[in-house]
């Protein structure tokens, strides 16, 4: 028997600030800007794009290009979205690998 792959878009479980509060900083953890920004693009989804364009005075195709894989968002993006999106970008001081 075959089973079947289903697309998963983990956008359907970011209902929350909270969940996508922790969403985000597992992304923002890793250091990678690209998967950040790929990040920021699915909780901006999951939120809707044309309500977001709305809230925060960017275009659809500014967020959406903004947000892919192979955006590069500058910080006033980054901080206008994340404060559309309910939650903030802080700092604490980094503890290096073990």
């Amino acid at each position: 028997m075959i089973d079947k792959i289903y697309d998963y878009d983990p956008a359907a479980a970011l209902e929350s600030e909270e969940a996508i509060a922790i969403f985000l900083a597992d992304a923002l953890e890793t250091g990678d800007s690209a998967y950040i920004a790929k990040a920021l693009g699915v909780v901006a989804r999951a939120k809707g794009m044309t309500q977001l364009a709305r809230e925060t005075g960017l275009s659809r195709e500014q967020l959406y290009r903004s947000f892919s894989e192979q955006g590069n968002p500058t910080l006033k993006t980054m901080l206008t979205v994340m404060r559309a999106l309910g939650v903030d970008l802080t700092a604490r001081p980094h503890e290096p690998a073990a």
